[in-house]
């Protein structure tokens, strides 16, 4: 990070591409508040859903909230983009790109009425045709009339714009509700004293499965569970609050930055 922030400080870019824990890392850097930002037209995140808590400390300083893209390796890699002109973060990965065709099915492929969540796949010229020499799971990978299978949860509004929820495989079944991890993640990065979390669903003899929050501190920081588990009762539905939160030196993450939740889940 040293060299990067270095690298760019005095560079007057006019424009940033990354993931979430780039923009959480580059803002915990002392360094951080003399980079040049006054030439900066678009900040722009993929590979993991940003965190309105990021978008809102970056926009605080730089004056431009993170906007999104969305898409996968076998989708050449984008589906949806958002406007460069947002001013206010949205959470959504915008509208689908030219040519290119989404839907959101239910757990029997019916699409699924607007504003109600679905699983998002996707038809276009950019999406692949199949798995190379593996024609089992090619076939499990596209509906029957031929859309690509994202595995990702998604809702859209009446304007046609997108909004990731979470992993389908991701979900967390609490007491027979439905609880995304990226719904909890998203307000317990809100509290103060933490930096970045992850949460997963672990077995729970009542509910069948619980929440479990992994949070990092802020350097200095004195929050306790009892802080973050209050905070988030003051701001989620009581299913989703998490029952136990751990406190670890930073979240697992692949090499490109996306959160690595099976890691926690095997620790």
């Amino acid at each position: 990070m040293d060299g990067f922030i270095s690298t760019i400080k005095e560079s007057g870019f006019t424009l940033i591409t990354g993931v979430n824990t780039l923009y959480v890392g580059m803002m915990t850097h002392p360094d951080f508040v003399n980079i040049d930002f006054s030439n900066l037209q678009a900040t722009i995140n993929g590979g993991t859903a940003a965190m309105e808590a990021t978008s809102e400390k970056w926009q605080a300083i730089t004056g431009l909230p993170i906007i999104q893209g969305y898409g996968l390796s076998e989708t050449s890699p984008i589906l949806t983009w958002t406007q460069a002109s947002e001013r206010t973060f949205t959470g959504k990965i915008g509208r689908a790109f030219p040519n290119t065709e989404i839907k959101l099915l239910d757990d029997e492929d019916n699409e699924v009425p607007m504003g109600e969540r679905g699983e998002l796949v996707a038809k276009g010229p950019q999406v692949t045709k199949g798995y190379y020499q593996q024609p089992e799971i090619s076939a499990a990978a596209f509906t029957s009339d031929g859309y690509f299978r994202t595995g990702d949860i998604a809702i859209v509004d009446a304007e046609g714009n997108f909004q990731i929820v979470d992993r389908k495989k991701d979900m967390v079944i609490v007491s027979g509700f439905n609880v995304y991890p990226n719904d909890v993640e998203q307000v317990a990065a809100k509290c103060d004293g933490v930096v970045e979390c992850a949460c997963l669903g672990v077995p729970d003899e009542k509910t069948g499965e619980a929440v479990k929050l992994f949070a990092v501190k802020a350097p200095g920081s004195k929050v306790t569970e009892a802080d973050i588990i209050a905070y988030c009762r003051a701001h989620l539905t009581p299913y989703k609050v998490p029952k136990s939160v751990v406190f670890i030196d930073e979240v697992p993450k692949s090499a490109v930055g996306k959160m690595l939740r099976r890691v926690l889940r095997d620790a």
